[in-house]
């Protein structure tokens, strides 16, 4: 009986209703920020230049640190965010400072012993460069770097070039805006779930907005996307954005399986399939007859669940409907919740709500509150954050 009625769930999910599909835009025909060499070149000119990024900073297959240092550019400190200047650490795993061992640079990990620049770290640079390909998801944490280099940009008087890359995520609007007594590195700002903003867009919201430590204003400058459609969803990443996001199925996904994060629920890490594959040992296995079972291996060391059993759904086969309906998916979060065997009072941690932004989704999940009751709850915060987002807009907005 359950099983059919995760059947209807699904088939629900697809109906053509108010929503039409959204259509995808290849990767490879937008021209990024890092391309446009000849936009940002003149301005790191002998300069002392630091760069903040990691393994998604490309451009046509060749790093953009390599790329600048042929072009004589005096690369003096790289700065690394959470999974490491290479992209190899797992999620949440602090992340030593050191040396670049290809081109021996010293390394600075924002995801260690400190998140923000200190002075000592800028001391020196003339320009600090960004360039980090983001999913466009408040949780993820890039922006929140973004953020602190920002504000150590602004209290130390140095430039910030952004180089602007696409959002896959960017083709909608969706998820409870955040509440100031759950900001953290996991969300800084008052923005849903998913905003719908570029990182050179939202860099400009959060100067624009007065968003940093007393309201201090970073000298900024995007160098902006050529033929980008914020109304596609973005396929074709040349690089995961990071380790445990390795296909476009995961991206699509990740706004609404990164809730679970605060949970006991596996999200897939330890498979082939992370942010697709999702369950637990705990979950009914005469509601879920899909099972999996986590193994470490070179991207999550230790997933949840090591080598236990675990059942659930395959979300990679559901992922259009996050397309047909431009939401985040909140039946499913429901439907774990009420089909957790034994382990309801335990099922959310304390990291749910700082996923959340705030304390109503858990009690509404508790409570069955239907996933249109608590899209209403939303109405009045998204209004307001999409009155704010217009005023930042570099693209064409849908």
């Amino acid at each position: 009986m359950m099983r059919f009625f995760i059947s209807i769930i699904f088939s629900f999910f697809s109906l053509p209703i108010l929503f039409s599909q959204t259509g995808t835009q290849s990767y490879q025909s937008i021209t990024t920020g890092a391309q446009q060499i000849e936009l940002y070149l003149p301005k790191l000119k002998n300069k002392k230049v630091a760069i903040v990024t990691n393994a998604s900073g490309i451009i046509a297959n060749k790093h953009l640190v390599d790329t600048l240092l042929k072009h004589k550019v005096k690369i003096v400190k790289i700065f690394g965010p959470e999974h490491g200047f290479r992209g190899t650490a797992d999620a949440g795993e602090k992340v030593k400072s050191g040396k670049d061992a290809l081109t021996n640079i010293p390394v600075v990990s924002l995801y260690g012993s400190h998140k923000k620049p200190t002075k000592e770290d800028l001391k020196g640079i003339d320009v600090v460069m960004y360039d980090i390909q983001d999913v466009g998801v408040r949780f993820y944490t890039y922006i929140s770097t973004m953020t602190y280099v920002m504000e150590a940009c602004a209290e130390n008087n140095k430039e910030l070039i952004i180089l602007d890359r696409p959002n896959p995520n960017g083709f909608y609007i969706d998820g409870p805006v955040m509440i100031d007594k759950y900001k953290s590195f996991l969300g800084m700002h008052n923005v849903p779930i998913v905003y719908g903003m570029t990182c050179g867009e939202y860099a400009q919201m959060v100067n624009g907005e007065g968003w940093m430590t007393d309201k201090v204003n970073c000298k900024l400058t995007i160098i902006p996307l050529k033929n980008y459609d914020r109304t596609k969803f973005v396929i074709g990443l040349p690089v995961k954005p990071s380790p445990n996001l390795p296909n476009d199925t995961a991206i699509l996904l990740y706004p609404t399986l990164g809730l679970f994060e605060g949970t006991i629920i596996s999200l897939g890490r330890g498979t082939d399939y992370p942010f697709q594959y999702i369950g637990s040992p705990y979950s009914d296995k005469e509601t879920f007859s899909f099972s999996f079972t986590p193994k470490s291996n070179a991207v999550s060391k230790k997933p949840k669940y090591q080598d236990t059993l675990c059942y659930g759904i395959n979300m990679s086969i559901h992922y259009k409907n996050i397309l047909r309906y431009k939401q985040i998916d909140l039946t499913t979060l429901n439907m774990f919740y009420h089909h957790c065997v034994g382990k309801q009072d335990v099922f959310f941690d304390k990291n749910f709500n700082y996923h959340a932004g705030n304390d109503e989704l858990k009690q509404q999940t508790i409570l069955s509150i239907s996933p249109m009751e608590i899209r209403d709850s939303w109405k009045k915060a998204l209004y307001d954050f999409k009155q704010i987002r217009s005023k930042y807009l570099i693209y064409k907005d849908f």
